[in-house]
């Protein structure tokens, strides 16, 4: 199904399903229990543009830690349980706005339909998660392996135990390593429920690696109407997950605002540190809430030019720099100063957009 034509479900304030905008989650590498260090992370994620975050809740003292968190935070806080159902009940009367299960490993029915009476008591959202990884002995052996068509199964089986305690605030997520299953199953699972989609690449790996696997499952996935909110999974600092999770949207037309930096790939006409140039460009430019691109081009003689399509860029020289506007120089400055002229254009730009506010 659609994203426009999902169910809509409300995490803690925020939309998901329906068309609603997609939003991105992050969750959080601290101890839970640590509630100092977990505000702390959750801060910076928001600040970054994380919209949900997920904590993970083993033991009681995590899951008490949730609600002096949750009054330190903005954003809607899951909690992730596995195995011990007495874990997710005090998540939820702890404040949970989500809690995310696997129903088949947290000790059979009666438990079950104890953590959903607990989160219909309070009408909290629960994540349904299945992953590849954990795919039941029959499955596997009913479609000769791990597949796709496996993943979904297992998934809707899940599901209809919860929807049999009369329960359908739901949210599913299926996910694996291998990017091109986790696409099929996300087609399948698409066809077979109205339930918004959490999606995402699992274990994807280092920063490098979990980026480029994510672009490409997620930017299949994405791009087919399918999914409501999205985590990229990346074995690093989860401040990147939420900075890629973002360009993958916006790469896609599925987010506006914020600016994009196109950079050229250098080659010998290259007199300046590019590579160093567009990377202090890219953290310059997070500051600034406006919808435009941005160029750093590597040859005064060619780089406006090329970068004609960009609204605001600048271009490197032997000496000097120039700062252009869709291809048109409007200054020369010296090289070491590009930097600044790019801040000092952008500086203006926002004086301008919050005078018309």
């Amino acid at each position: 199904m659609h994203r426009e034509h999902t169910r809509i479900v409300e995490i803690g304030g925020k939309k998901i399903g329906g068309g609603n905008p997609i939003l991105i989650q992050s969750m959080t590498n601290t101890k839970t229990e640590d509630i100092q260090a977990t505000v702390a992370q959750i801060l910076k994620l928001e600040q970054a543009g994380c919209e949900i975050i997920r904590c993970t809740v083993p033991a009681a003292a995590a899951a008490a830690a949730l609600k002096e968190i949750k009054k330190q935070i903005q954003i809607p806080l899951v909690a992730d349980i596995h195995f011990d159902y007495r874990m997710a009940i005090a998540a939820i009367e702890n404040g949970a706005d989500k809690i995310r299960i696997n129903p088949g490993n947290i000790g059979g029915p009666d438990k079950v339909r104890a953590v959903v009476e607990a989160a219909r008591e309070r009408n909290i959202p629960i994540r349904v998660g299945v992953n590849s990884g954990s795919l039941e002995k029959q499955l596997v052996e009913k479609y000769g392996g791990v597949t796709a068509e496996g993943i979904v199964e297992s998934a809707l089986d899940k599901v209809h135990m919860i929807e049999e305690s009369g329960y359908r605030n739901l949210v599913i997520s299926i996910k694996s390593s291998d990017v091109l299953m986790c696409v099929k199953a996300h087609e399948l699972l698409a066809e077979r429920t109205e339930y918004p989609l959490h999606v995402g690449i699992t274990e994807a790996g280092t920063v490098q690696r979990g980026n480029i696997k994510s672009a490409i499952g997620l930017g299949l996935i994405l791009h087919q109407g399918i999914g409501d909110t999205i985590r990229v999974s990346l074995t690093g600092d989860p401040v990147e997950e939420v900075r890629s999770a973002k360009l993958i949207l916006r790469t896609l037309g599925l987010r506006k605002g914020g600016i994009e930096v196109v950079s050229c790939p250098t080659c010998g006409r290259t007199k300046i540190d590019l590579i160093g140039l567009a990377a202090r460009v890219e953290e310059l430019v997070e500051e600034y809430p406006l919808e435009m691109k941005v160029a750093v081009m590597g040859c005064g003689v060619n780089g406006p030019g090329e970068a004609r399509e960009a609204d605001l860029g600048i271009a490197g020289g032997d000496g000097e720099g120039l700062l252009f506007k869709k291809g048109e120089i409007i200054s020369k400055v010296p090289e070491g100063q590009l930097l600044e002229a790019l801040k000092k254009e952008l500086d203006s730009m926002m004086s301008k957009t919050e005078s018309t506010v």
